[in-house]
């Protein structure tokens, strides 16, 4: 998977381009082919703030993470990310009621009161 990393007003190690890698190698368990993945990784005066845009064939997936800690940040975004992921893999299997409620059949075991 090519990943494109980006940055503002920082450099990218090898390190830190590991691990992105690699915690995106952890979205792969959803079976979604992730197309053209784009991170921005940036400075903040209050700590690191790393956004996210990476599409896939169900939708776009977008993120933004804010921390002190630049882990942690990238962390955080993939935890969003894995939770979009999910969101969509079960989106279908969400529907609360089997059929619609003008279709059901109600039993009253209640006497009609007159």
């Amino acid at each position: 998977m090519n990943v494109n990393i980006t940055s503002k007003q920082m450099e990218i190690t090898q390190a830190i381009r590991d691990h992105v890698e690699s915690r995106l190698d952890k979205l792969n368990k959803w079976q979604v082919p992730l197309i053209n993945p784009h991170i921005i990784l940036a400075k903040d005066p209050q700590g690191f703030v790393v956004d996210a845009t990476i599409s896939t064939p169900n939708g776009n997936l977008v993120a933004s993470a804010k921390h002190p800690d630049m882990y942690a940040a990238i962390n955080d975004l993939l935890a969003k990310l894995e939770r979009q992921l999910n969101k969509a893999q079960h989106k279908g299997e969400a529907r609360r009621a089997d059929s619609s409620v003008k279709e059901a059949d109600f039993e009253s075991d209640a006497e009609p009161t007159e």
